[in-house]
């Protein structure tokens, strides 16, 4: 079973989308994002440097609509039998799976992005990546500091979010035999402080059309399989102030015999993370349209 997942804030670098507007079709498909986001995703995917497009309500409209254009590029996706997203990723893995309409998805993560921006600059918070160590200890660590897990990365990996006071006393003192790498976000995402972003979206997201996946679908909330369209609009909306449990959905792979794993546009983390914790499962990350004919490949059981 070949499954594609789609990659959260953080992948994305200046000009990355330019390859993908050469193709045909693209440029008016983005020209189309970019209205139903309320984002410029032209200008921001192929111009603004690299400070503009972090911020929030840009990374995230733009994220999605790069793993989208990469999504309705490949051939054969019929043939992919099951999607995930991590964190915002979720929205575009709503609209492969036909759970959201792209038109549903663009506007409400551009809704959440704004939402989420302004939930941010409220308080002074931030995240950091724990590498290594053993998870307990980290997360005994952060409770003392008051910081919250906030994405279960899997491959050793936790991502904490919290104050800033906190953030500087982990990395004063950090767990036994980790790293901690500040990340440049602009809040403590998928924690409590977070909750006004959460009624703003669950507001928003009351006029979407929404419909049963097509395919296997995996939620960040707990990992496990979402059948019904609505549930998932409700996780959806939730995932915003609840931490990302990307292990759990990895488990669930391995637990429903993935043999393959695509990644779409902006590429690179997921299957990094997957190399580590599915050891032996093909991957391709499509991060140009050079990467399209591999992805096919893997799709369609040739060589990756």
């Amino acid at each position: 079973m070949i499954i594609a997942v789609f990659p959260g804030q953080g992948s994305q670098t200046p000009s990355f989308l330019a390859p993908w507007l050469e193709r045909d079709g693209a440029r008016d498909a983005l020209s189309r994002y970019s209205d139903w986001a309320g984002v410029d995703l032209v200008a921001a995917g192929t111009e603004w440097d690299a400070d503009r497009i972090r911020d929030t309500q840009v990374a995230q409209p733009l994220i999605v609509a790069a793993s989208l254009l990469s999504w309705n590029a490949l051939e054969d996706r019929s043939a992919v039998a099951g999607v995930a997203g991590h964190s915002v990723g979720e929205f575009a893995a709503a609209a492969a799976a036909g759970v959201l309409s792209e038109e549903d998805a663009l506007r409400l993560v551009g809704i959440r992005g704004r939402a989420m921006a302004e939930a941010a600059a409220a308080e002074d918070t931030g995240m950091a990546a724990v590498i290594g160590g053993e998870q307990d200890a980290v997360v005994a660590r952060l409770e003392e500091l008051e910081l919250t897990p906030a994405n279960y990365n899997g491959g050793g990996q936790l991502v904490a979010a919290g104050s800033a006071t906190a953030l500087a006393a982990l990395s004063a003192e950090p767990p036994a035999g980790t790293r901690v790498i500040p990340l440049q976000v602009a809040g403590a995402f998928h924690t409590r402080y977070m909750e006004p972003a959460v009624e703003v979206l669950r507001a928003a997201s009351a006029d979407a059309s929404v419909s049963d996946p097509r395919v296997r679908l995996w939620t960040n909330s707990d990992g496990t399989e979402v059948a019904d369209g609505s549930r998932f609009r409700d996780l959806l909306v939730a995932q915003v102030a609840s931490p990302v449990r990307w292990d759990l959905c990895m488990q669930a792979f391995a637990a429903a015999s993935v043999s393959g794993i695509v990644e779409l546009a902006p590429a690179g983390t997921l299957v990094g993370l997957a190399k580590r914790a599915l050891r032996g499962v093909p991957s391709v990350a499509v991060k140009i349209p050079d990467d399209l004919p591999s992805a096919a490949a893997l799709i369609t059981g040739g060589t990756a």
